[in-house]
């Protein structure tokens, strides 16, 4: 799959591409990322990509012809026709479905906005997605799109040591989208505080369910909403509901 990044600063990328786990997605080109400056793609001796908002306010709004020659410059060098990828405040959320969706397709564009926003004429005009980090403003779309990258490069086959690691994730279906049970390692007692007794037991059975409980209760008490989703897609068993009745 492919994902061109639209971005003023492509140099904020190169820790993402380069370091962790994760780069062996990059390396193997499993995902393939390419990084275009719009700025390349401005006039004038300033290679100006901003000015000021019709109408007054504070900030500056980023020009709409410099992003289409450069999404423009992207497409004729894409095989597909690629989603174009807005990070905005207006999004919808990003959560685990939507990752694993793009994890499994093509690829796509995404721009990466900056100052006070993007000129609204190239929304409507090439804009196909529009995806939030959640209910906060960023400097740019950057980090957003980091993020993006990071978890579909970790879903890639080959990028984790252990193939299945991620079926094990909070909000994986595998676990009904419920929260990951806490883990512990060696020693087996640090601070005053030993590791439960259940998981140096060597009884798989008794550890499942322990572990089982922890993600229902753990989501129980901060992420309830998430057992109420599970339970609406009938992945809560009876002994899972009458563990869940000592909460209420």
């Amino acid at each position: 799959m492919r994902f061109d990044v639209i971005t003023l600063f492509p140099e904020l990328f190169s820790p993402l591409l380069s370091s962790g786990i994760t780069r062996r997605a990059y390396e193997s080109g499993q995902v393939e990322v390419k990084l275009s400056n719009p700025r390349d793609f401005a006039g004038g001796n300033y290679k100006r990509v901003d000015d000021r908002p019709f109408g007054g306010g504070p900030g500056m709004v980023m020009l709409a012809e410099p992003l289409a020659q450069c999404l423009k410059a992207i497409q004729s060098k894409r095989a597909d026709v690629a989603p174009v990828v807005l990070f905005s405040p207006a999004g919808q959320p990003l959560n685990h479905a939507m990752v694993e969706r793009w994890a499994g397709s093509q690829g796509a564009v995404l721009v990466c906005g900056r100052y006070e926003g993007i000129d609204q004429r190239f929304i409507d005009e090439h804009v196909t997605h529009q995806v939030s980090l959640g209910d906060f403003v960023l400097s740019g779309g950057e980090i957003a799109a980091m993020a993006l990258l990071d978890a579909v490069a970790r879903l890639q086959p080959g990028v984790l040591n252990t193939a299945d690691s991620h079926s094990q994730d909070s909000f994986n279906p595998a676990l009904d989208g419920l929260l990951d049970c806490p883990h512990y390692t060696r020693p087996e007692s640090w601070a005053g505080r030993p590791v439960p007794a259940v998981l140096l037991s060597g009884h798989h059975g008794q550890i499942e369910r322990w572990r089982r409980e922890q993600r229902l209760a753990l989501s129980q008490r901060l992420r309830p909403d998430l057992i109420e989703q599970a339970r609406q897609q009938g992945g809560l068993t009876p002994e899972d509901e009458a563990f869940l009745a000592r909460f209420v």
